[in-house]
């Protein structure tokens, strides 16, 4: 039985919290400032892609956070190619609004969500077509195990699993996603 009616829903409210507690775990508790994060960050990274290459990163989201990604989008007007600096530069720009965020530590932390969660093949085509700098950002394989010892260093011994083997092991069951009442808004 679905909580929201349908397990679509369900399927896409559990990856889009996922994704916002592994920002939260970076970045600070705050979800709100999380899905500012990760949308300010997507959007950035899909105005310096080429169309197809944007449209087929769109279609590895979660259903919620390719809604976000594609939040307006206007094809005819991308971002000229800035190298590193600009990229940070427009990030930061973007969450100034917000409580003081390390914009760099943001891009990075986006872009390590993404390499955990979208496939090894469309990363590498995504890091290929950003420019040198903006390239750097992305986070080494050694990084992103580091961080996942960290995380899971701070989490209790029964949830201390690798990213890949919770999220396998979370399609494998076919148990209805619980929300709280104040998820349920």
């Amino acid at each position: 039985m679905s909580a929201n009616g349908l397990d679509v829903f369900d399927r896409t409210l559990e990856a889009t919290h996922i994704w916002l507690n592994e920002i939260c775990s970076e970045l600070g508790p705050d979800k709100h400032i999380a899905w500012r994060v990760l949308s300010v960050v997507l959007h950035k990274l899909r105005d310096r892609l080429p169309m197809p290459l944007a449209a087929h990163l769109g279609a590895q989201l979660p259903l919620l956070v390719r809604g976000v990604y594609y939040d307006q989008f206007e094809p005819g007007r991308l971002s000229e190619r800035k190298g590193r600096d600009g990229f940070i530069a427009e990030v930061a720009e973007e969450l100034s609004g917000t409580r003081p965020v390390n914009a760099e530590q943001a891009i990075r932390c986006v872009f390590g969500i993404l390499t955990r969660h979208v496939s090894e093949g469309q990363i590498r085509k995504v890091c290929d077509a950003l420019p040198h700098g903006v390239r750097q950002l992305w986070p080494t394989i050694e990084e992103l195990r580091l961080a996942e010892a960290n995380y899971l260093g701070r989490r209790k011994p029964a949830e201390a699993r690798p990213f890949k083997e919770q999220r396998e092991d979370r399609q494998e069951r076919e148990e209805p996603l619980v929300l709280t009442e104040a998820q349920q808004v």
